[in-house]
């Protein structure tokens, strides 16, 4: 039994050269208008297609997007900004839309323009009506070295909201994260929609990290076409979360190489945002993520990794406790028995690292996965 769908929407999905054999293209367009909201990497070399979509989000009524895999387009100068704005011309005019009406993602090899005799031939095979929606298809599209599609489906009263999301590698977010898209036929205005996205964001997207590099091309967008009427705003913020806090942990346990997903609770915290810092010090750190990739209950590392927040200066490590899950392991006097609790901890698939502060009730949890010779090799050959 297919999931249910947001109505409206119609995408298409088809391979234009960047990838050997499957589909490296896909467009999502509504067939009435929407209201929208999207924020995108702070990288200094953001790609074309970032510069346009932020443009084109700044409008609040994107309609739909438009993405191509393998290749970010990124540092590609004139040619690259040439192509980004033709390929969303052009899915534009098929759809019969404006062009600031989509929101255009691109990821991949950095460096290399877009083969675009071979993209202009898929374009003119392209007819309006697209099929019907195919979010699987979608999510299995836009990945690059994903191992596998994420997108997830929720209800909200008689709404329905659906996210697809790639990225493994080169995540670490500044206002978003990756390629990530959601569609609802919810009708919620436009400075709400634009809020709640923002907020659920920063708890959820914004809270993964994979290796600490940003993305050139990070970009996250919600459309909304309202054919399904009204929702309760909380309670659609609260599904908005539970489907992007599902396709982060995806993402996580999906990391490049990855063979587990850690996460890192932090508590005591002065406010929230040390608690993210802390969080994400201990979720970078090569040594801890070696640490959990190997079992080993070394939370010494993680002692390592909130000290070297120098700045911190609030932090007494008198006051500090550690632990994997629900096991103490500071300040506790460590012996063989706890350490085997440990190591069993540490063994599975997901690692919780719980850390209190002792200072006031701030509190943020960030995710990520362990370090593994899969990626530095995947990365080593990452062009080739």
């Amino acid at each position: 039994m297919q999931p249910a769908a947001p109505r409206g929407f119609r995408a298409i999905t088809t391979n234009m050269g960047l990838k050997d054999v499957e589909d490296d293209f896909a467009a999502v367009v509504s067939e009435v208008p929407c209201r929208s909201a999207a924020v995108f990497t702070r990288s200094r070399f953001a790609g074309p297609s970032v510069v346009l979509s932020r443009e084109a989000a700044a409008l609040r009524r994107a309609r739909g997007m438009v993405v191509l895999s393998r290749n970010a387009n990124v540092a590609t100068g004139r040619t690259g900004a040439e192509n980004a704005a033709e390929v969303r011309r052009r899915v534009a005019e098929i759809a019969g839309v404006s062009p600031d009406e989509l929101i255009i993602g691109s990821t991949g090899v950095i460096g290399r323009p877009y083969p675009m005799e071979g993209i202009r031939a898929g374009l003119d095979a392209m007819t309006w009506p697209f099929p019907e929606a195919d979010y699987a298809a979608a999510a299995k599209a836009i990945m690059t070295t994903d191992t596998r599609p994420k997108h997830v489906h929720a209800r909200c009263g008689d709404a329905v909201l659906v996210g697809i999301a790639k990225g493994v590698g080169m995540i670490e977010p500044d206002m978003a994260t990756l390629l990530t898209f959601f569609f609802t036929d919810a009708d919620i205005p436009a400075a709400e929609l634009d809020a709640v996205f923002r907020r659920v964001m920063d708890r959820t997207f914004n809270a993964l990290s994979i290796d600490t590099d940003t993305s050139t091309s990070d970009t996250a967008a919600i459309f909304a076409n309202g054919l399904a009427g009204e929702v309760d705003l909380p309670a659609f913020e609260q599904a908005l979360y539970d489907c992007a806090l599902h396709l982060v942990r995806d993402i996580a346990s999906d990391g490049e190489g990855a063979s587990k997903l850690i996460e890192v609770r932090v508590t005591g915290a002065r406010d929230d945002a040390q608690a993210k810092r802390v969080g994400k010090s201990v979720v970078n750190s090569p040594l801890v993520k070696a640490a959990v990739h190997g079992a080993d209950p070394n939370w010494g590392r993680i002692t390592m990794a909130i000290g070297k927040l120098s700045d911190e200066t609030d932090i007494d490590p008198a006051a500090v406790s550690i632990g994997f899950d629900d096991l103490l392991m500071y300040p506790e006097e460590p012996n063989d028995d706890l350490l085997e609790q440990a190591r069993r901890l540490l063994r599975g698939d997901e690692v919780v690292i719980r850390i209190d502060l002792g200072i006031a009730d701030g509190a943020f949890t960030v995710y990520g996965c362990d370090l593994t010779e899969e990626y530095v090799k995947l990365n080593a050959d990452y062009t080739t």
